[in-house]
């Protein structure tokens, strides 16, 4: 292993710091599954918001504020890319004045409960510009999890600012001041996230995770990446694609990898006995966590993993 360790002081600090900001999240609490109005029950005046997952539902609640109910169709801890709708799943988005889609194919099984439905919708990662799969089944196909970039997180606000506004035009102006409100924050943590990540030597930038999910963030760092596999929507990694990252943590001395909180470890276990490396915990991409837990807002969720990528790749 490499000898190089960084000033503890100057990281404990920063490792404080976002993780005490990042208990505030966002500006509204937690989202989690609700249940959507029965036939006959008094109509609210809110905008009824149905998402398809967590991270989207916890955007929309908080530029929408008081005048949005949202509803997260996959609830904390599930794995969106092989969900399957419910029939009251369907209910709730008959019952819904919005759908909120992520699109780039998260959320291909909406399409499959929705086309009788009439609520108006939305397509949230519209205008971004995709990072392709790099290798495997999926090459070449938009790698979904646009999220995790800053630059893209402003486009998820712009879209949902527009189609609330358009939807309750009497509080347009609100809409567009959260939304604004809200980008300044996320500017603000990814600095944070900037600051703590380059406490990592230049030789420990490699972030080895299960799923090839971090394609934004390490695009966004600077860093390089590397994976079992590419999506979840493939359920076992390949013994080739296990090789290829043993070598790559062989060759590279990566210290720590990592593994998403909807999937299994097992796999990347193998790769720690192979290759002596620490396995450094879960990481949240795919969901949010329910109050409880470590990330339940997606801001949280930023400042979790940057926390936990650092103290695994910054002391070797």
């Amino acid at each position: 292993m490499k000898s190089y360790r960084p000033a503890k002081t100057l990281l404990s600090v920063i490792v404080i710091v976002l993780l005490s900001s990042g208990c505030t999240g966002s500006s509204t609490q937690p989202v989690h599954q609700q249940t959507a109005p029965e036939q006959g029950q008094e109509a609210t005046p809110d905008i009824r918001v149905t998402t398809t997952f967590t991270i989207t539902a916890d955007m929309v609640a908080a530029i929408g504020g008081e005048h949005v109910t949202v509803t997260s169709l996959t609830p904390p801890g599930a794995d969106i890319h092989s969900y399957e709708p419910t029939p009251t799943d369907i209910v709730t988005a008959q019952h819904s004045d919005l759908i909120v889609e992520h699109g780039l194919g998260l959320d291909s099984w909406l399409s499959t409960m929705t086309n009788s439905v009439s609520s108006a919708r939305i397509t949230v990662t519209e205008g971004i510009t995709p990072i392709p799969i790099a290798a495997g089944e999926y090459e070449g196909v938009p790698n979904p999890h646009a999220w995790l970039s800053a630059e893209n997180a402003h486009i998820y606000i712009a879209n949902i600012v527009r189609v609330l506004s358009d939807i309750a035009p009497e509080h347009a102006a609100e809409f567009a001041e959260r939304g604004r409100a809200y980008s300044d924050r996320i500017d603000t943590r990814f600095e944070q996230i900037r600051e703590l990540t380059e406490t990592i030597p230049p030789e420990n930038r490699t972030v080895v995770t299960c799923e090839g999910a971090f394609s934004y963030l390490t695009a966004e760092l600077g860093f390089t990446e590397a994976w079992l596999w590419p999506v979840n929507a493939e359920r076992e990694a390949t013994p080739r694609r296990v090789a290829a990252v043993i070598d790559t943590v062989r060759d590279q001395g990566v210290p720590t990898v990592f593994c998403e909180s909807t999937v299994g470890d097992k796999p990347m276990r193998l790769v720690t006995e192979d290759t002596g490396a620490s396995f450094g915990g879960v990481l949240y991409v795919d969901s949010l966590t329910d109050a409880a837990g470590p990330a339940p807002t997606y801001l949280d969720l930023l400042s979790y993993n940057a926390t936990v990528i650092t103290q695994g790749l910054a002391t070797s």
